[in-house]
């Protein structure tokens, strides 16, 4: 009978000192089950959160966007480096007042008359700075967007067997 009533006793204790793990193990501290809102642990509210808005990215300046352009363009033309110095130059200039004129928010025919002398200016810019042919390459380039050629591959011929 001492050795029941002793186990009991322990097994009583263990419980006791036991439990006290165990709730922290489930449901992060609360005593009452699942629960995050016990005074253990991180707090959570019960108001949804609404989603932040996306940060808008900040916008590419003048040189950025030239920067993007300039591998594209002295490839396709095969520019030295003092003509990559005079498009580039150019090219910063032209798109730094279109920018400008972007951000006054001129009327719209106001603005195409803008746009045309800019185009003006920079196609006059670069006829001086560029030999005659690398500069008709460029008017071509400018026509495709700037979008470079892509070379064929030759076909391989297929072998009969």
């Amino acid at each position: 009978m001492k050795k029941t009533r002793t186990l009991y006793v322990l097994a009583t204790l263990l419980g006791l000192f036991c439990v006290n793990d165990l709730v922290a193990q489930y449901g992060y501290g609360s005593p009452y089950g699942y629960g995050y809102g016990s005074r253990y642990g991180r707090q959570r509210s019960t108001i949804p959160q609404a989603a932040e808005p996306p940060k808008k990215a900040d916008p590419l300046t003048a040189e950025e966007i030239v920067d993007l352009e300039m591998p594209k363009i002295t490839e396709e033309l095969g520019l030295d480096p003092f003509e990559v110095a005079v498009v580039r130059t150019t090219l910063v200039k032209s798109v730094q007042q279109r920018i400008e004129l972007q951000i006054l928010e001129l009327e719209p025919e106001k603005m195409r008359e803008e746009v045309e002398k800019i185009k003006e200016r920079q196609d006059s810019e670069m006829k001086a700075g560029l030999p005659e042919d690398k500069y008709l390459a460029y008017i071509e380039l400018q026509k495709n967007k700037f979008k470079a050629k892509k070379k064929k591959k030759p076909k391989r011929k297929k072998k009969k067997s």
